[in-house]
């Protein structure tokens, strides 16, 4: 592991520990005499609670005490990362499967779990606003009390929480000689993360002490902070690296109300979710999307005209900024004349919808690049024409007035053709298809680190990204290893204590490796200087005399180690060299997003497969992705996470779908009856591809990577089913069933 650098594929930290089961995840953490929750919750989406029975809990051997809303203040608090909605505890009502209204706190989760089985609830079931046509009709009882609502707000007796109007131009006088209208759906699916939710806490220095498998340790200190009335300094958060996050594990969940109840009890509790409450947690947002699509003649798109419906879930959590961030983009990454996009995100008695790889863009392609293939069908254009006719080229915009286009994306759908052989013959029952995805990145936020040269010359680095398999410990540690010229296996990451740690606001949007990195170059660059500095004196030379190369000094042609320069400089009493690197993207308060998008991740998916019509099965015979990434520090790295999300693709294109039943009750709970992709599903070749053209804003011109391999594989592999069958199918998932039915005549429908 000894050589290390930018471009590099070197081993991955850590990996050993992942793959053998030596890591330490939130639920492994020994805790002294720790007390452990169980959850309460009924077997329907939406109820009136009008009592609970807590005495056959509390009589149970080792079952401490029951938690209901009682025993929280009045009104009980709420919180959420857009909008402070979401109580700590259930309160009058139920809105969601799922949803806690008691917590019972044992001596073991045995004695929890049979207490919670024990507590007997009096409720009423409500009628549930269970589908984006229930949260539209005007008859649907109201998801959110009206009183929560600040302000004046003029939605408030419906169930649409926020509407966005995104465009520019004049749709209705632009002239189009082919509109495509249809309405395309994208169903619920679940984050799937090996490791369970876990939350603990713990009363420590008139504070608390949280341990969490969130990826945003920062936000959610800054949440009890506000919740608990405490400073910031007294809450401490212990994030140790998520066994998969997804944007699942992005936002507090259950940590208020663990944190509320140690606090109460004056003792450590845990609760630890099973997989099926899991599925209750935490969700993608579902969609509807209404496209009216203007091309003239020669394929050149002129308009868009768009009504998008996002289903929320019970409580906003972080929806409204998935929904605006991936419908102002409306267009994609395409130059559009004119555009118009009425947006809604609505509340609804299902589990809320939170963050989730590609941030609403997966939903949004589905349906922009649908409309592409329609075009191409009725005008008869190939469908890479088209695209490469109305790509924006470097420097073009596609939102007017925001960041223009910041690759060269011709060259990655040209690539994604080429490797799916585009144009050659195809086999009978064969099909091909191909797309383009574009995600914006983060706009404001901001990421520091600490870096220690130790005297010996080795490093410590303390920083605040969360490394969720994605390998930001590899990237980070490369990245000091290349400026610093220090061993990769010299190099130690801190990282997951907020009492150590300092500020990173989020581990999110593919922003590690540029925001992050881009801290820890700066880090290693005052490092740098400090030592030459220091140098500088104690040879009485002038700075500009000592020259730094990766892992030595040199002076009038000695050279000298880093080692040999720490005692230089220090002497008998040995120090360090101790700086601090920064990255910040500021907001801008004029923009409608907050800020322009740091970069754009873009990729392209090419995808062949074959179709056994007397089924409806199909499989994927060739499935190529095409990442413009700037830069990969570490291209192995990079070619597995575009890989992974490719499959996590397939997963929502070919099969995931949460099914709700009458009563709003999730039925498809756990790994039996949810499926997701195995190696049986696998495409018989999968190739990932990477664009570097030095082009982004990170080290060595990196941009984010990581969500690109999903963000285009549903309209790809669509197109491919629709050339080898005829048909043409607009709801997700491609399930076998639902081919067949369009290939034998079948009402396709439109699912939500």
């Amino acid at each position: 592991m000894t050589g290390a650098g930018l471009g590099l594929s070197t081993p991955r930290v850590g990996g050993t520990d992942r793959v053998t089961g030596a890591q330490r995840f939130a639920a492994d953490i020994a805790i002294e005499d720790v007390l452990h929750i169980a959850l309460v919750h009924l077997d329907c989406g939406h109820a009136a609670i009008e009592e609970i029975h807590t005495s056959a809990a509390t009589g149970i051997e080792g079952v401490v005490r029951v938690f209901t809303a009682e025993d929280f203040p009045n009104p009980v608090p709420r919180f959420g990362p857009r909008f402070a909605d979401r109580p700590v505890i259930a309160t009058g009502e139920t809105k969601y499967h799922g949803e806690p209204l008691a917590a019972v706190v044992a001596v073991s989760k045995e004695a929890a779990a049979d207490g919670a089985a024990a507590v007997r609830v009096e409720y009423k079931e409500l009628p549930g606003v269970y589908s984006i046509d229930d949260a539209l009709d005007p008859d649907s009882p109201l998801v959110m009390d009206p009183g929560l609502r600040t302000g004046d707000d003029p939605l408030a007796d419906s169930n649409v929480r926020q509407r966005w109007d995104w465009g520019w131009g004049d749709v209705d006088s632009t002239e189009a000689e082919l509109v495509i209208d249809e309405i395309y759906t994208f169903p619920m699916v679940t984050h799937f993360s090996i490791e369970p939710h876990t939350f603990a806490a713990a009363p420590e220095g008139g504070g608390v002490t949280v341990w969490s498998s969130i990826q945003h340790p920062y936000f959610l200190q800054g949440t009890l902070a506000s919740l608990l009335d405490l400073p910031i300094s007294k809450v401490r958060v212990h994030a140790p690296d998520p066994g998969g996050g997804f944007g699942g594990k992005g936002f507090p969940k259950y940590e208020p109300l663990v944190a509320m109840i140690a606090l109460e009890l004056g003792r450590p509790v845990r609760l630890v979710l099973t997989l099926e409450e899991t599925f209750q947690a935490v969700r993608r947002t579902n969609a509807r999307l209404q496209l009216r699509t203007g091309f003239a003649r020669d394929g050149r798109l002129v308009f868009i005209d768009a009504i998008e419906d996002f289903m929320m879930g019970a409580y906003a959590d972080i929806a409204p900024r998935v929904i605006s961030k991936s419908s102002y983009f409306a267009a994609g990454p395409y130059k559009v004349e004119s555009v118009r996009a009425v947006v809604r995100g609505l509340m609804s008695h299902t589990t809320p919808s939170t963050a989730f790889r590609g941030f609403g863009a997966p939903q949004m392609t589905w349906a922009i690049e649908s409309q592409m293939d329609a075009a191409a069908r009725a005008l008869t254009i190939d469908p890479v024409e088209i695209r490469l006719l109305n790509l924006a080229g470097p420097g073009e915009e596609i939102v007017p007035g925001d960041r223009p286009a910041d690759g060269d994306w011709r060259q990655a759908l040209n690539i994604a053709a080429e490797r799916v052989g585009w144009g050659e013959p195809l086999l009978p029952g064969h099909g091909r298809g191909i797309s383009v995805g574009l995600k914006a990145s983060a706009t404001a936020g901001a990421s520091y680190c600490i870096l220690r040269i130790l005297h010996d010359g080795s490093v410590s680095l303390i920083a605040g990204t969360s490394d969720m398999g994605q390998g930001a410990r590899t990237i980070l540690s490369q990245l000091v290893s290349e400026n610093l010229g220090v061993p990769m296996e010299r190099v130690t990451l801190v990282m997951g204590d907020t009492a150590v740690v300092p500020f990173d606001y989020s581990t999110s949007a593919s922003r590690s490796t540029v925001f992050m990195g881009s801290a820890v170059v700066d880090a290693c660059q005052k490092a740098i200087a400090e030592l030459r500095g220091k140098t500088a004196v104690q040879h009485k030379v002038s700075v500009e005399d000592v020259v730094f190369t990766p892992g030595q000094i040199s002076i009038d042609g000695a050279v000298y180690t880093l080692p040999e320069v720490l005692n230089d400089v220090f002497g008998a009493v040995p120090g360090e060299i101790i700086v601090t690197g920064s990255q910040r993207g500021e907001g801008d308060a004029n923009h409608p997003l907050g800020g322009p998008a740091s970069f754009y991740e873009v990729s392209c998916t090419a995808s062949e497969v074959w179709v056994d019509f007397e089924t409806g099965d199909f499989e994927l015979v060739k499935h190529i992705t095409v990442a413009d990434v700037g830069k990969a520090i570490n291209p192995q790295h990079v070619e597995m996470q575009d890989e992974g999300a490719a499959v996590m693709g397939l997963g929502h294109t070919l099969m995931e779908h949460l099914i709700l039943d009458e009563h709003g009750r999730i039925v498809n709970l756990g790994a039996l009856d949810y499926r997701i992709p195995t190696f049986k599903d696998m495409p018989a070749t999968m190739e990932s591809v990477l664009v570097e053209n030095g082009d982004g804003p990170g080290p060595g011109g990196a941009k984010g990577s990581g969500e690109g391999g999903l963000l285009a594989t549903s309209p790809a592999i669509a197109a491919a089913l629709s050339q080898a069958t005829g048909v043409v199918i607009k709801d997700l998932p491609l399930t076998p069933e639902r081919v067949w039915e369009a290939m034998h005549g079948g009402d396709e429908g439109h699912e939500q």
